[in-house]
């Protein structure tokens, strides 16, 4: 059933060329003489219109773009009766659920298969009706290690019910729930070791969280408040409920409008035909209610429903299924951003609390009506439900979904599954959202810049190092623009005296914030420039000098600056600077500054503690850079031997089990205690960027292999091999979340954590690029012409 891919030994070096600009094809072709384990999904799955159909996709698709190299999915469809479909997926294998043959010869395809390594089944009871017998004979066929993932866990079973469940139990290896609730009724109702389940809650879309009034714009639904729901219509979704309430509704918000969005349930359709939505057509048309109520009879791609979630004021979930154990549109609608009105069904019980949603009983459309004109009448609470339960359900994003199952796949698969993360492409939306002609904004509602939060010199100078180090990658001219930008926000900073200011309101003015210690920012301002200046063969000319004379002009006064951190970003700067820029008089301020550094090691540096202060706190990593950097520069063996010394004994501190945990702010680390592995929590985004800067020095110089590894692991804390195992950095905004706690995610994507990420990101490119051997990949060519014009643009002042 499975089609074997060999390539001809005279075709291979071609394909090679082919695809050598394509990281993931380089990737595939590196292992297609090696089998992955592979996984075996046993669902329902597209064009077969039903929930665990869709479940199953979303969910492959996921795993699919977080791991690469780790194991292969294979797709076994379930059909039943005369159902038949065309796949756009290549599949396994199709098992008729009600054909008692094909159960048994699946099973037996499955054990001959030496590469299967795991059976996932998405179960619901539906699925295998008049067939259970052959369900549970075929899983003990199985040889190989079966999850069955319980969309639906029935509380109070009769006892048929529970045999089965209890037979099931009996074979395989784990299950997976989406509730707390539903586990602890296999726990309890059907006596299912507490060890044997896992919950994995049903995943969310990250959403970008466009504007609601453009959207409202977009579909022609401008000046109407908008209640919406969705789901493949059937009449356990109780809509006559929402319809009975907008009588009362529309006497208080008369330019309401309800969207049932979806079409009927195709097995509905199918034993009934539209009984059930002509019936609802027919309230409408009882209560007048035609201009208030608007159905959208489609089963809407992806990208169209969440615009329609987006745009919705207030979303209706009104299911009378007791028992209902979770919904995959009711978390789609709180990932949109939607205020949520719910009954009571277990999973609903579980997420609205704590101000995330409210709950009505069932079949209830006079409590309905009241609070849906209570949150019509109240947009503030609108908001705070909104971002409540957006901030609820971001664990739950598809993402970390899978990284959830992957988690699993890895224990269960007893180390024949070795987890390794996809790196992303490179998306610059958020970092260019937040930049506004005069500079990058400090701070981020989730993704929507916080322009009251005004601007930092730090920010766009850590914005200017991220866009330098794009456009020495890719050579994109539009690139010179915000490199402009950043450069001319670092000399509105620069004052008389030569210092530098930090914090600057919207207004432009710079705020009483500047009565703080200042040495930090100052050296990131130095190392900024240098690192532009290190550009110079690329830059227009004029740039490139104004950033050489404004380098010099900052350095004039930082001989006697003692903040530690401070002086290793100028040691930086000075050492990005000198490669292009040639100073004596620069290097002497450097081996100045490095000697330092040099005499703090020596005074705390003991057998057992490498290190240059008496404590770990923030930005360690600049520190044993610097001083790799001062060798670079000068050749003085001394501090390539502290480099490597205190380098080493940092990565002993953060590096554990396969996994990087940088020093938190929950609490520095000192010489005269054990590290505390229990404080979790507080670890930024900066210190893992900083980390993997410092590691792609280090492995330039010294060629050992142990710092690429170490990139990559520390890069995968930002795509979800934290203590969370959850992602950082969030792929459809192209921001990055502020912190890692020890129980949540804080969301909101500022400058620092967004820029930090992107730094981190440019870094493993470069080295990508140069263990292949090209420094073209994924360049874009520009023409000499194109550049010309850009420079010449710059010059004049239009850019």
């Amino acid at each position: 059933m499975r089609n074997k891919i060999t390539i001809p030994p005279n075709n291979l070096a071609s394909i090679k060329k082919q695809f050598k600009n394509s990281l993931d094809n380089k990737l595939d072709l590196m292992h297609s003489e090696t089998k992955l384990p592979e996984i075996l999904f046993i669902t329902t799955f597209p064009p077969r219109e039903c929930g665990i159909a869709t479940y199953s996709q979303d969910l492959i698709f996921a795993i699919n773009n977080k791991f690469t190299k780790s194991f292969a999915i294979k797709i076994v469809a379930l059909e039943s009766g005369n159902e038949k479909h065309i796949y756009a997926d290549k599949l396994y294998a199709v098992l008729k659920t009600d054909n008692p043959k094909m159960y048994v010869e699946l099973a037996e395809h499955i054990d001959e298969n030496s590469n299967i390594e795991i059976v996932l089944i998405q179960h619901e009871f539906g699925l295998f009706r008049n067939n259970e017998a052959d369900f549970i004979s075929f899983l003990k066929l199985i040889h190989k290690p079966i999850i069955v993932a319980f969309h639906t866990v029935l509380p109070n079973p009769n006892d048929q019910l529970k045999k089965q469940v209890q037979e099931i139990n009996a074979i395989v290896d784990s299950f997976i729930v989406m509730t707390n609730s539903s586990a602890k009724i296999l726990e309890n109702n059907y006596g299912v070791l507490p060890e044997k389940i896992t919950i994995i809650p049903h995943g969310t879309h990250l959403v970008e969280h466009s504007n609601k009034e453009v959207l409202k714009r977009k579909y022609e639904l401008s000046g109407r408040k908008i209640i919406s729901t969705f789901g493949l219509l059937s009449s356990g979704k109780s809509i006559e409920t929402s319809i009975d309430a907008l009588q009362a509704i529309v006497k208080e918000q008369p330019q309401v409008l309800f969207l049932i969005i979806g079409k009927t349930h195709p097995t509905v359709f199918k034993n009934e035909g539209e009984k059930y939505r002509n019936s609802l057509e027919a309230k409408i048309e009882a209560l007048g209610l035609q201009n208030n109520v608007k159905f959208i009879n489609q089963y809407l791609p992806l990208n169209e429903l969440l615009e329609y979630l987006q745009l919705t004021d207030i979303y209706l979930f009104t299911s009378k299924d007791r028992n209902q154990a979770v919904s995959g549109t009711f978390a789609y609608a709180i990932s949109c951003g939607c205020p949520i009105i719910s009954t009571p069904i277990p999973h609903a019980m579980e997420v609205l609390e704590n101000g995330t949603g409210i709950i009505v009983d069932f079949e209830n459309p006079k409590q309905l009506a009241e609070q849906v004109i209570l949150l019509l009448g109240d947009e503030q609470l609108r908001k705070n439900i909104a971002a409540n339960g957006i901030h609820k359900l971001a664990p739950t994003a598809w993402e970390n979904s899978a990284i959830a199952h992957a988690n699993m796949f890895e224990k269960i698969s007893d180390g024949n599954i070795k987890l390794q993360y996809k790196i992303p492409e490179v998306n610059l939306n958020h970092f260019k959202n937040l930049t506004t002609p005069f500079g990058m904004i400090q701070f981020s509602i989730i993704n929507q810049p916080d322009l009251e939060s005004g601007y930092t010199l730090d920010d766009n100078a850590r914005a200017l190092v991220a866009m330098c180090q794009h456009f020495e990658l890719t050579n994109d001219e539009g690139d010179l623009e915000y490199i402009n930008q950043y450069f001319n926000f670092i000399k509105f900073c620069f004052q008389d005296d030569g210092t530098f200011l930090n914090y600057v309101d919207k207004e432009k003015k710079f705020t009483k914030q500047n009565n703080e210690n200042l040495d930090d920012a100052n050296g990131r301002a130095i190392w900024a420039l240098g690192h532009l200046i290190s550009l110079g063969e690329i830059l227009p000319t004029g740039l490139y000098k104004n950033a050489v004379l404004t380098m010099e002009l900052a350095l004039k006064n930082v001989s006697e600056m003692n903040s530690t951190r401070a002086v290793a970003f100028i040691i930086k700067g000075i050492y990005y600077s000198n490669l292009k820029h040639h100073s004596i008089q620069n290097v002497l301020l450097m081996q100045h500054l490095a000697n330092k550094l040099v005499q703090m090691y020596k005074h705390e540096a003991k057998d057992d503690w490498q290190w240059f202060e008496s404590y770990l706190t923030y930005a360690n990593s600049i520190l044993p850079e610097a001083i790799l950097c001062a060798y670079l520069t000068t050749g003085e063996t001394i501090y390539r031997e502290i480099a490597e010394k205190s380098f080493d004994f940092l990565l002993s501190k953060i590096y554990r089990n396969n996994s990087i945990r940088v020093i938190s702010n929950k609490g520095w680390h000192t010489n005269d205690e054990e590290l505390n592995l229990e404080k979790i929590g507080g670890e930024q985004p900066i210190d893992i960027a900083y980390t993997i800067l410092a590691l792609s020095k280090f492995y330039n110089v010294f060629k050992d292999e142990k710092y690429l590894e170490k990139m990559e692991i520390g890069f995968s804390w930002f795509l979800g091999n934290n203590h969370l195992h959850q992602i950082i950095y969030n792929p459809c905004t192209g921001g990055c979340y502020d912190g890692l706690e020890d129980k949540y995610i804080n969301l909101n994507q500022g400058a620092e954590s967004t820029v930090s990420y992107l730094m981190a990101r440019l870094a493993i490119q470069k080295q990508l690029n140069q263990k292949d051997g090209s420094e073209n990949i994924g360049k874009i060519i520009v023409s000499r012409k194109s550049k010309l014009k850009s420079s010449a643009r710059i010059e004049s002042g239009e850019l």
